[in-house]
């Protein structure tokens, strides 16, 4: 076998392996640092990890009215976050650069909230029902936000290849990016919504629909979806940073790889801190909310266009 395929296959291996160990330490830091800002004592940061083994060891009670639906999108909700994370640089170059680009990240991005729409479908619950209304209304508003950051980021970088759009590529024009600059200001302030987290966790909202589309959900199908949650938290930073924030990027092993998981923590504590200080909106609020950014995103893509 050709020895760059090998590499390919073992970089993307190896993110899956990261996501797979870091997302529940991820979820971990977020609940205990929302903990002490709202000057609780918290669980340890080693409990998502017990809460998944003790979820996965459970017998799994067949509730929904498509048994057979529920037990696929609860496994294809988790592939698809681990193979969206193969396309992710993490530290280093995206590892299956050539098996991808942009077009399909943002496919695999799209099919991880599909999934959570078939899931609540196939519980048939009312409020499964009305959680997967509420996340259809939201991923038609938010989704293509993401979509036009990649896209301008191709536009500057003239090409869809992994390599060359997650890595600053907003920024890439002479003189100041204004694009780059708009987006970045888009994707931060729309960044809970892309990771489910308060304000936006709109179509879980435990407190008024009891987790929606995963309220027929227990045993080993909830612990996929939930991991598939924690990994989307990950994989979204490690997105960000590489498209927003990418300096440092080209340092030597360790340091480039260090700096760039410190950039993924400091996501983390930002999006807690967001989380655990606003209260969360209503589903007209955040449909407004994301409308407005929609606008200012197509405009930022048309200034991408114009080479600013």
């Amino acid at each position: 076998m050709n020895p760059n395929v090998i590499r390919m296959i073992a970089g993307g291996l190896a993110n899956v392996v990261v996501v797979l160990l870091i997302a529940p330490l991820c979820e971990g830091i977020l609940r205990k640092v929302t903990a002490c800002l709202q000057s609780r004592r918290g669980p340890p940061l080693w409990q998502p990890y017990f809460d998944l083994l003790k979820l996965l060891g459970k017998e799994d009670i067949e509730s929904g009215e498509s048994p057979a639906l529920q037990r696929f999108v609860a496994r294809l909700a988790l592939a698809a976050a681990l193979t969206t994370a193969c396309l992710v640089p993490m530290g280093f170059p995206a590892p299956m650069n050539g098996a991808g680009d942009i077009i399909l990240l943002i496919y695999l991005l799209t099919l991880c909230g599909i999934c959570t729409l078939l899931g609540g479908l196939a519980a048939g619950s009312t409020y499964s029902l009305l959680g997967i209304g509420r996340e259809m209304m939201t991923m038609i508003a938010l989704e293509p936000l993401f979509a036009i950051a990649l896209l301008a980021g191709a536009v500057h970088a003239g090409s869809f290849r992994l390599d060359a759009v997650l890595n600053g590529s907003v920024y890439a024009v002479p003189g100041i990016p204004w694009s780059g600059l708009i987006l970045l200001v888009v994707m931060g302030l729309s960044f809970q919504a892309f990771v489910q987290r308060v304000p936006f966790d709109i179509s879980e909202a435990e407190t008024e629909i009891m987790e929606g589309p995963l309220m027929e959900y227990s045993g080993p199908k909830l612990a996929l979806f939930k991991y598939a949650q924690m990994a989307r938290l990950v994989i979204h930073s490690a997105l960000f940073a590489a498209l927003f924030v990418p300096w440092g990027s080209g340092l030597p092993f360790p340091l480039g790889w260090l700096l760039f998981w410190a950039k993924v923590l400091v996501i983390v504590l930002v999006v807690t801190a967001v989380a655990a200080t606003h209260a969360r909106y209503r589903i007209d609020q955040a449909l407004r909310y994301f409308a407005g950014l929609l606008v200012v995103a197509f405009a930022a893509l048309a200034l991408a266009g114009y080479g600013h």
